[in-house]
C-alpha cells in the first residue's frame, strides 16, 4: 500500500507561559494513498498539530515529514468554515480557483459545478450570513474539492452542527468521496463518526500525542450511522482510548 504523507518520530513542543507544553512525542505514522484515514484522541494530544505539519502550516518540529510527489495538492476544511462574508457561495469557491490562476470565467463555472456537487443549487448568490452553518460547511467543503486536491485534510468538520445536519452532511461526504477516492485524513473527538467515515482509524494517546492503535473497517460501503456494525468499531476504537483519570473531590485520582 502506498504511503502518501509519512511521518517519523516526529515531535513538537509549544511555549506557554508557563513553560514548554510538548504537544507530540515520538509519533510515526504512515497515511496510505486514496484512503480515508480519521484520527482519534483526547483533548490536547496533538491531532489538529498533525494537521498542521501535513498542510505544511507548522515547521518548527523535530523529526522526519515527507508527501508523495503525487500528493501536492492539499485542501484544509477547517472547524469553522472561514468563508468570506462579503462573497457570495459562488465567489467564495471561485475566488479560490482564481487565486490559483484560473481564468475569471472558468473559475466561475468550476465554482458552479461544485456548489451544486454539494448540493446548494440555487444558493450561489447567497452570501454566508444568509445560509445555516450547516450550508455554510457545505460551501467549505466545495471550495475544498473544486481545487481537485490529492490530499484532504479535515479539522473536526462537523464538530459545530447539529446532529441531524451532521449526518446528513456526513453521507454526502461519503458519497462524493466514494465518487472521486483521495487521501484524506480527518481529524475527530467523535468515534462513531470515525468508524461510519473512515477505511482506517488511528488512535492518539493523551498529550503528548503518540500512535497507540491503528484500526482497519472493513465495512462495506454504503453505510448506516446508527448500524450495529458501525458501533461495535466505534467500540473497539475506545478500547484503546486511553482517558485520564478523573480529580476525585480530595484531590487524588479515581
Amino acid at each position: 500500500m502506498t504511503a502518501a504523507l509519512v511521518f517519523r518520530h516526529i515531535s513538537k513542543r509549544f511555549e506557554t507561559p508557563g513553560g514548554f507544553v510538548e504537544a507530540l512525542h515520538g509519533l510515526s505514522l504512515e497515511v496510505p494513498a486514496d484512503l480515508f484515514t480519521a484520527i482519534v484522541g483526547p483533548s490536547g494530544c496533538g491531532k489538529s498539530t498533525l494537521l498542521h505539519i501535513a498542510a505544511g502550516l507548522d515547521t518548527q518540529f523535530s523529526g522526519e515529514y515527507q508527501r508523495a510527489a503525487s500528493s501536492s495538492r492539499t485542501a484544509y476544511v477547517f472547524q469553522t468554515p472561514r468563508l468570506l462574508p462579503w462573497l457570495t457561495t459562488v465567489q467564495n469557491v471561485q475566488f479560490i480557483l482564481e487565486s490559483q490562476g484560473q481564468r475569471s470565467r472558468e473559475a466561475r463555472a468550476t465554482a458552479a459545478k461544485y456548489v451544486s456537487l454539494v448540493g446548494l443549487e440555487g444558493f450561489e448568490e447567497r452570501f454566508p450570513a444568509q445560509l445555516s452553518g450547516g450550508m455554510q460547511q457545505r460551501v467549505a467543503l466545495a471550495r475544498a474539492l473544486a481545487i481537485e486536491p490529492d490530499v484532504m485534510l479535515m479539522d473536526e468538520p462537523f464538530a459545530a452542527l447539529d446532529e441531524l445536519t451532521a449526518q446528513r452532511i456526513r453521507r454526502e461526504l461519503l458519497l462524493l468521496y466514494d465518487a472521486a477516492p483521495r487521501t484524506v485524513l480527518f481529524v475527530t473527538h467523535n468515534v462513531t463518526e470515525a468508524a461510519f467515515l473512515a477505511d482506517r482509524v488511528v488512535v492518539l494517546s493523551p498529550r503528548p500525542g503518540r500512535v497507540v492503535a491503528e484500526i482497519p473497517v472493513d465495512l462495506l460501503r454504503p453505510r448506516d450511522y446508527n448500524d450495529a456494525s458501525v458501533a461495535a468499531v466505534a467500540r473497539e476504537i475506545v478500547s484503546h482510548l486511553e482517558l485520564e483519570p478523573i480529580p476525585t473531590a480530595g484531590g487524588s485520582h479515581a
